[in-house]
């Protein structure tokens, strides 16, 4: 009996074991395409300032601060996040500040499409991935854990 469950979890096992090398691709992967849409969307809000304004103003409902302190911090987040998320720094504090971007987007919009509403949940969850798992081996965050531990060994 033994031996037949051997044959069939080595192999899993194997299998398991090569994914595992795929994991900071993944991340990488993923702290890349939810940097983008953001960092797109603040560029966006940049290009057309009054417009930004007017949309903060009118169209969203950003709740507790006034529509144009909401521009500028929305703007600022949607900048100055995804550029720590794709060098991996300080990346939890990344995602979680864009994760709260994002539900705020989310919330101050009194309508939102279907389509439009399934794109914020996948962003939400990739972003959940960074937040629980980190930036993975491939980030700066990574890099700094493995010289500050050679620092605290010495």
């Amino acid at each position: 009996m033994t031996t037949i469950t051997q044959r069939l979890i080595q192999p899993y096992t194997q299998v398991s074991q090569l994914l595992n090398y795929l994991q900071p691709l993944a991340l990488l992967g993923a702290r890349f395409y939810v940097a983008w849409v953001f960092f797109a969307s603040g560029l966006t809000k940049l290009r057309d300032w009054d417009s930004t304004l007017f949309l903060f103003e009118e169209e969203y409902s950003v709740p507790f601060i006034p529509f144009e302190l909401a521009a500028y911090l929305g703007t600022a987040g949607e900048l100055i996040l995804p550029v720590l998320l794709i060098l991996g720094l300080a990346s939890r504090f990344g995602a979680l500040g864009l994760t709260v971007v994002n539900i705020v987007a989310v919330v101050s919009l009194t309508e939102i499409a279907p389509a439009a509403l399934y794109s914020h949940v996948i962003w939400g969850l990739l972003l959940l991935q960074v937040v629980l798992f980190g930036a993975g081996k491939l980030s700066l965050d990574n890099l700094l854990k493995i010289k500050l531990s050679k620092v605290t060994d010495n």
